[in-house]
């Protein structure tokens, strides 16, 4: 079975008509609930002490409270006070799968990453980087020593590499369709884009690639994560928002290319024993049932790979 950790609280109170589809955790859930090889557990709240490894005193402050406002509703969530209960819960699911997963292998936090996450501010729908925090959290647990996040996002993850940059025990890949700067998506990768550093890496998928051009760039790009050394963990990030149809994306990659883009993932996940956990991200198609899709599709990936 694959351990799923889900939990109703996920969805902050950002009103059904905000671009960020939050009722998709719920929809993906409802769907592996009627899965046998879903087994379901119920996250607690990440740490204070895990959140403040990362995150500034004032930001956590204003996420908290929602004041300054302005820098609490960086990430371009409305501000309630139910926003930070929410995050809170989704860095505890990717903590606690990350934890299941070191010890059988695989699991997933049907939650976002939120790699756009600073560690000052919030940017693009992303309050606390989950991604980092809960490395970090394992980090100084004694569970690793030394973790990597593969983030197939559309857009680049600035907020990881920026934290990662100065986290020796981390190793952070993207691989990306639209470079993102200053809380600003930009589309074209061929005129704009990140410079990597000695631990965060990327590899870009230029406007228009398909799915052979984008397996080709994976293929390529998959040994920077373990350049470093072989990681303790792999977190995954399997955006949904490379689709074909979503409004953001330059790239002609329809739901069967994205579910082989995980395959690959998960196999070389498996065949370097490495435990991976993986989560949600992206996804903006108008019809928010094509993105449940994507995510869908990981889960049975993940099965496809470790199941048979």
């Amino acid at each position: 079975m694959i351990p799923v950790y889900y939990h109703p609280g996920y969805a902050a109170p950002i009103g059904d008509d905000h671009r960020m589809p939050i009722r998709k955790f719920a929809m993906v859930a409802e769907i592996l609930g009627n899965d046998p090889a879903a087994y379901f557990h119920t996250p607690e709240p990440i740490s204070r002490e895990a959140l403040a490894r990362v995150h500034s005193p004032t930001y956590l402050r204003a996420i908290e409270t929602g004041e300054p406002r302005e820098l609490a509703e960086s990430q371009k969530f409305p501000w309630s006070p139910g926003l930070f209960p929410a995050v809170r819960l989704t860095n505890g699911g990717l903590f606690g799968a990350a934890d299941h997963a070191l010890k059988c292998g695989v699991a997933c936090a049907l939650v976002s990453g939120f790699h756009h996450a600073c560690g000052d501010h919030g940017e693009g729908f992303c309050t606390f980087n989950g991604l980092v925090v809960t490395l970090d959290a394992l980090f100084h647990g004694g569970l690793i020593g030394h973790g990597a996040v593969l983030d197939m996002d559309l857009h680049y993850g600035n907020g990881t590499a920026a934290l990662a940059a100065g986290r020796p025990h981390m190793t952070a890949l993207s691989i990306y369709g639209s470079d993102y700067w200053e809380n600003q998506a930009h589309t074209d990768v061929a005129t704009i884009r990140h410079q990597d550093g000695e631990n965060h890496f990327s590899a870009i998928l230029p406007n228009g690639t398909d799915e052979p051009g984008m397996m080709d760039i994976l293929e390529q790009a998959l040994p920077r994560l373990l350049s470093r050394g072989k990681p303790d963990l792999i977190i995954y990030q399997a955006g949904a928002d490379p689709y074909q149809e979503d409004p953001y994306s330059p790239l002609n990659l329809n739901h069967q290319a994205l579910k082989n883009r995980d395959l690959r993932v998960f196999r070389f996940c498996k065949d370097h024993s490495i435990p991976v956990v993986w989560v949600l991200a992206g996804g903006y198609t108008e019809d928010v049932r094509k993105v449940v899709k994507v995510h869908v599709n990981t889960f049975e990936a993940c099965k496809e790979v470790y199941l048979t």
